[in-house]
């Protein structure tokens, strides 16, 4: 095994790249379907080479980075359960029953062993005993119903009052997130172990989002728990990075698309929009080129010019993008509505754009040769774009208002 891992390091300092360094390190792992190792790679290297951050141990990265489908090993899971009144750590508690009222309409069917923990939970929240078995028994409980919200709430109060273990907290959040990874109050309490570690904890819910937009990349939950991190913790030296990235490997991610308007907007590294307005006109108009039929990078666009309506018109750069759009496919909706925006905002198109708009329209046969430009393209979205047909006929009706 050591020497793996020293043959291992020395494909690092050579720089290859990390799909071998997946295939590599699931190998020695053991770990075929080890789905998420080639974009955590980095993290992993540093814990073989033993260099951990103060949030971070072989514990975390057993619990973070383990593929959810597979079983843990010697799990609680895996053992028989005790029921609560048969230990003696509760002989002292009088569990509470649920109270549903004499004729309950549609009782839900709990099991015994939920009935039982809930039972005992109600006793020590009504008795608002702090203790540490009561925290255990909120993990007990957590691991059966990890949305309950007054759970979670009780869970911190118990905490604060112990001054409980963090690291140790956030492994056990970390782990129940990978298989509830849209469940509001587990990024709530997340953020209120963030709140609680400090700059310090940035870099981990970095890494530990990032984890998660692997297996799901549009994942809500994710991306308000980074944005938020970035925010309150720091960690924006490396996130326009991480978006080009997260781009490079697909084009349409739109989510990826707003965290980087996001970052540019807000990172307190880059002096804003202003200053990084040109290079991203650029990049934008690069994502579009490679596939015009893109959405996401045209509405970016938009955005970059929502401040200066007026660039939008003056920019040399859109004529001659919308010409090679259409040129690429002129049946592109997404170009056509862009021409359609720029000429109501005072575009005076050249000769080019009106000759390809004309043709396009004639050869499409919407609407007669003494129509305008924008009457033109309307009618033509109208063919189109049969979807939003209504949409399009509105638009043209409004066209001198």
């Amino acid at each position: 095994m050591m020497g793996d891992i020293l043959i291992w390091k020395e494909k690092l300092k050579k720089g290859n790249r990390s799909a071998s360094l997946a295939f590599f390190l699931a190998k020695i792992l053991d770990i075929n379907e080890y789905v998420y190792i080639e974009c955590t790679f980095k993290i992993l290297f540093l814990h073989y080479l033993k260099i951990k951050s103060p949030f971070t141990n072989r514990i975390s990265f057993f619990f973070h980075f383990y593929p959810k489908n597979k079983k843990m090993p010697s799990s609680s899971s895996e053992q028989a359960y005790v029921p609560l009144r048969q230990r003696a750590e509760w002989a002292d508690v009088r569990p509470v029953p649920q109270d549903e009222g004499p004729h309950p309409v549609v009782p839900i069917a709990y099991t015994e062993e939920f009935r039982d923990v809930m039972d005992y939970f109600r006793a020590v929240y009504v008795a608002r005993e702090l203790s540490p078995r009561a925290l255990r028994l909120t993990t007990e409980a957590l691991l059966r119903n990890p949305g309950n919200y007054t759970i979670w709430h009780f869970r911190r109060l118990v905490f604060d009052a112990l001054d409980s273990d963090l690291v140790e907290e956030t492994l056990f959040v970390d782990n129940l997130a990978k298989a509830n990874s849209k469940n509001y109050q587990i990024w709530h309490h997340k953020r209120w172990l963030a709140e609680k570690l400090g700059p310090e904890a940035a870099n981990d819910d970095h890494d530990f989002t990032r984890f998660i937009l692997c297996h799901d990349a549009k994942n809500y939950h994710a991306w308000s728990h980074r944005q938020w991190v970035l925010q309150k913790l720091g960690g924006w030296d490396k996130e326009l990075d991480f978006c080009h990235q997260l781009l490079e490997e697909d084009i349409f991610n739109n989510s990826a698309w707003n965290q980087r308007f996001f970052v540019i907007t807000r990172s307190p590294l880059l002096g804003g929009l202003s200053a990084m307005w040109d290079s991203e006109v650029d990049y934008t108009i690069k994502a579009i080129l490679q596939n015009p039929n893109n959405e996401s990078p045209w509405r970016y666009l938009q955005g970059l010019y929502k401040g200066n309506p007026d660039s939008l018109i003056t920019d040399e750069r859109i004529p001659q993008l919308l010409l090679n759009s259409l040129k690429e496919n002129s049946y592109c909706v997404f170009a056509w509505n862009f021409l359609l925006d720029v000429l109501c905002k005072g575009l005076r198109p050249n000769k080019e754009i009106e000759e390809a708009v004309k043709g396009f329209t004639e050869l499409d046969d919407a609407g007669s040769s003494d129509q305008d430009l924008p009457t033109r393209i309307c009618s033509a979205l109208e063919r189109m774009d049969p979807i939003r047909v209504n949409y399009w006929a509105w638009r043209k009706s409004n066209l001198t208002l």
